[in-house]
């Protein structure tokens, strides 16, 4: 292995030497998906849809929703993108509010299972309806179906997916 060869990940793309050529597009990748996600979300935020949660909470609400069942307040944060102490204010104005529930871990006493109530989970589907609907509008407005089916594969490549966790 050279100095410009990386192993690939377990089941990753076969290894390809890392040359000046191969980095530049890598990065010039990577800031074209960080500035098409920016410009989605300051589209998304001007939304009026937000006046029960934030888009943050929104976030929150939404990925406990997809959940098999009640998450630890680790395994949520792997999943939105919020430090652990933010997040875990965010969760206990959540939990103040109504719309989260927490509960002992019967496994380990110093940990809690989170988890949408009703009003959490009414919420949640308020927002979401909307704001599906928006963005099916931008996705679509700007790729075609062949496109976004490209997009969700790459994508999916470059986010590990944990078992039972939201995919």
């Amino acid at each position: 292995m050279t100095a410009e060869t990386t192993p690939a990940p377990t089941g990753a793309a076969p290894t390809a030497p890392v040359g000046a050529a191969r980095t530049r597009l890598a990065n010039e990748t990577w800031e074209a998906v960080l500035t098409a996600y920016s410009h989605l979300m300051r589209e998304f935020a001007e939304e009026d849809i937000w006046s029960d949660a934030s888009m943050r909470e929104y976030d929150v609400l939404y990925t406990l929703s997809k959940c098999d069942g009640p998450q630890r307040l680790s395994e949520l944060g792997r999943h939105v993108l919020l430090s652990q102490p933010g997040l875990s204010r965010l969760v206990d104005r959540l939990v103040d509010r109504g719309l989260v529930s927490r509960c002992a871990d019967p496994a380990d006493a110093r940990a809690s299972h989170l988890s949408l109530t009703a009003a959490g989970r009414d919420v949640q589907r308020r927002i979401g309806r909307v704001h599906g609907r928006s963005v099916a509008q931008a996705m679509t407005d700007a790729l075609t179906d062949d496109e976004l089916a490209q997009l969700r594969t790459l994508a999916s490549k470059l986010s590990p997916v944990t078992p039972g966790a939201p995919s």
